[in-house]
């Protein structure tokens, strides 16, 4: 890929942050939250990225691909470690940042906004809060039971997770959507991107995805009305998977925030329609 950069931060604790940036050195940064089990190999939209003078920044969330493994990670400590990330990236000690986060990458979005670290956030077909009342009663038991383990046994859920695979996760992504999500999902050069990643989202014995879905899956706790952004949640009419009722709960929990659903995308909007969100991010 053009323009593509290996990245690295440190912790006050000496953990190690990996990532990489793609697009021009110069361009206006925004940093991509990526979904589950992916690393910073996953990327959308990078033919564009020069054309828009945007430089995409990822990061391995702590225990995927080359990130340190940290056991006691939190919504809150994961947030604060993309902080470091940008800092040390673009070279400022504050400042803000554009975030887009997909899928179930999209809690770490909003905990950056929370933590007042967003510069304007767009989540794109965000993974819902299942442990929320009022989305937990929208969906059927066998949707709710991983999340509810999670909620009062935890340890359980996760040995349940700990048993996923890189195959398992491509599989289940598959076997979850809709068919012409799947289709796509199948397609080159998404296919190959998609397994790479996977790939490096499992090192560590999967040790960072586990942790990232027991978050994900657990109530979130974020005082939402501390959101100061602007942030847009964006779905396709198709999308089966992130959200009951595709995210118009999520989008009136948030001061603000508008939606929009696109009638001709389903839950690989991310990808379909990158030159819209990126000129939405852009401009």
């Amino acid at each position: 890929m053009q323009n593509e950069r290996q990245q690295q931060a440190v912790t006050a604790d000496g953990r190690v942050l990996s990532g990489t940036s793609y697009g021009p050195a110069g361009g206006r940064p925004v940093l991509f939250v990526a979904g589950a089990a992916t690393s910073k190999l996953m990327t959308f939209g990078s033919d564009l990225l020069s054309t828009l003078n945007l430089q995409l920044l990822t990061m391995d969330r702590p225990g995927i691909g080359g990130s340190t493994p940290d056991p006691t990670r939190t919504l809150a400590s994961t947030a604060a470690d993309y902080l470091v990330f940008v800092s040390a990236v673009l070279g400022e000690q504050t400042g803000k940042v554009a975030v887009v986060a997909n899928s179930q990458g999209s809690v770490f979005g909003l905990a950056l906004a929370c933590a007042g670290g967003a510069d304007g956030l767009t989540l794109v077909s965000p993974a819902d809060e299942i442990a929320h009342p009022r989305i937990h009663a929208m969906l059927p038991r066998e949707a709710t039971m991983l999340s509810d383990l999670a909620q009062t046994k935890p340890e359980e859920a996760a040995a349940i997770l700990a048993g996923f695979s890189a195959h398992a996760m491509e599989e289940m992504v598959m076997s979850g959507s809709g068919p012409e999500d799947a289709g796509f999902y199948r397609r080159e050069p998404f296919v190959s991107l998609y397994r790479r990643s996977l790939e490096e989202g499992f090192n560590n014995g999967g040790a960072g995805y586990v942790r990232d879905t027991l978050i994900a899956m657990r109530t979130w706790d974020l005082d939402l009305d501390a959101i100061d952004c602007t942030v847009q949640v964006l779905f396709g009419a198709g999308d089966i998977t992130h959200s009951p009722d595709h995210g118009e709960t999520l989008t009136g929990r948030i001061p603000g925030a508008t939606r929009r659903v696109f009638p001709d995308a389903g839950g690989a909007l991310l990808w379909t329609h990158a030159r819209e969100i990126l000129e939405s991010v852009a401009a």
